[in-house]
């Protein structure tokens, strides 16, 4: 017999570690080659472990909720064959990327290479104004009654200089000997928000801090009431909204838009298009399209702010919110949109949506999205005022699409014609996108989707 070591994969360049939600396996169940072992979560999905080998579990080197670092081993399989050295298998998610060399471009470097050796960092890893810390450590902070300040202050040793559980204990150890204090003295003015925090946008308010009970309304729990604890992608998922209200100015503009060539020329290609590509084609690539096509229009929509710093992305981005079986909310990212096709489109998003309802998406298929489109149309709504998806400065949401009688104006005189009409909304954020602008834009999506050609071929 012989042990297998496997390892917590790599899930993108920007993930160091994960969080152990659920073992699939106990020890002494066989596994199956590629079988799920265990469920992972990091601070943007949640994902499967599967195993490369076949085999018997033996031993779970991590529990529930405890925090592993990327290639750390989590666990021992036994495997069928002749004993030899323990090996380790490093799984990779991602594929290789080709490196970008254009300014602002993340340099990626392709699995199974060499990498360069990079010294730890001796401060704390902050990337543009923001620190991230893992669930599992916001937790242990807000139970020792860590102030924001005090976690800012610990000197991580995980990756890129990141603090992990060790770190926090270790701190609160040495805090309660007694040989704390000289993380506390930080050089901040006492009258004035610190340098750092005011260029965070105060993006690293945890919910737990931001609505402790002295902030909540008391709430009287009767007989037969349910409680009914939140899952852990809702905590997320309620600090984000949180922090997007409190960063940024909402505003939201509303627009109608005839879309009834665009229905038409739907119902005439989606029979030969399943048929050709095995797949069905939905109105998303196209309001992905049009919102692409806008961008481009008015590329001051696609930005971010960093202080008082408007930061103009290069790349156009879209994100498109998908509603997950459990209830809860994810954003995949269709990566430089502008630059495929509807049959692209239509393969990214039909691809994303499904692998999304599966928790099969990885880490950098939910990042760097520059502007985020939610369909509200499939639950029958005509509008919304959505909320933002930070870093990003606005968020469209398309309600449904509803037959309406129309006034429309012919060479023989005004009419009225039964026609295909939906709802645009749109909210951006007030400090750097003006309503002229802000309306300006959504006028624009409105435009190319009313302007649809009806013999346009895909």
């Amino acid at each position: 017999m012989a042990q297998f070591e496997l390892l917590l994969p790599k899930m993108g360049e920007s993930v160091a570690e994960a969080t152990i939600v659920k073992w699939l396996k106990q020890p002494g169940d066989t596994i199956k080659e590629d079988e799920a072992v265990v469920e992972i979560a990091t601070d943007k999905v949640d994902s499967e472990v599967p195993s490369p080998v076949a085999g018997v579990l033996i031993s779970q080197l991590y529990q529930h909720n405890e925090v592993a670092q990327i290639n750390s081993v989590i666990a021992i399989i036994k495997t069928e064959g002749e004993e030899k050295e323990e090996k380790r298998v490093e799984q990779v998610f991602e594929q290789p990327t080709a490196i970008k060399d254009l300014p602002g471009a993340d340099v990626i470097i392709p699995p199974h290479s060499e990498s360069p050796k990079i010294a730890p960092p001796s401060a704390p890893a902050i990337k543009q104004g923001f620190r991230f810390y893992s669930p599992l450590v916001r937790s242990i902070a807000t139970e020792e009654g860590l102030s924001q300040q005090e976690l800012d202050s610990i000197e991580g040793t995980g990756a890129e200089g990141r603090v992990t559980k060790q770190d926090v204990l270790e701190y609160v150890r040495s805090k309660n000997a007694g040989q704390g204090s000289s993380a506390k003295e930080l050089d901040v003015d006492q009258n004035n928000t610190s340098k750092q925090e005011a260029t965070t946008q105060e993006y690293q308010y945890p919910i737990e801090r931001r609505l402790s009970k002295e902030h909540q309304p008391v709430i009287n729990i009767g007989l037969g009431d349910e409680i009914i604890e939140m899952d852990r992608m809702r905590r997320l998922i309620a600090e984000h909204m949180v922090m997007s209200k409190e960063v940024s100015v909402h505003v939201t503009s509303f627009v109608e838009a005839d879309v009834t060539n665009l229905v038409k020329w739907r119902d005439k290609i989606k029979s030969a298009f399943e048929k050709r590509e095995g797949q069905k084609i939905t109105f998303t690539p196209v309001f992905i399209q049009a919102v692409a096509k806008a961008i481009k229009d008015f590329p001051l929509i696609n930005v971010s702010v960093d202080g008082t710093r408007i930061i103009k992305k290069r790349d156009i981005n879209i994100g498109m919110a998908a509603a997950l079986p459990s209830g809860n909310l994810i954003v995949p990212v269709i990566k430089n949109a502008d630059q495929l096709n509807l049959v692209g489109l239509s393969r990214a998003v039909n691809d994303l949506a499904k692998r999304a309802r599966g928790n099969k998406l990885q880490p950098d298929e939910v990042k760097d999205g520059t502007f985020t489109i939610t369909n509200i149309g499939p639950f029958g709504n005509i509008m919304g005022t959505p909320m933002i998806n930070q870093p990003q400065v606005a968020i469209l949401a398309v309600g449904s699409i509803q037959k309406k009688p129309a006034v429309l104006e012919t060479e023989h005189g005004d009419v009225i014609a039964i026609r295909h009409k939906m709802y645009l909304s749109m909210s951006y954020d007030h400090r750097v996108v003006d309503g002229a602008l802000g309306g300006m834009f959504l006028k624009r999506v409105a435009d190319y989707l009313e302007s649809w050609d009806l013999n346009q071929e895909i």
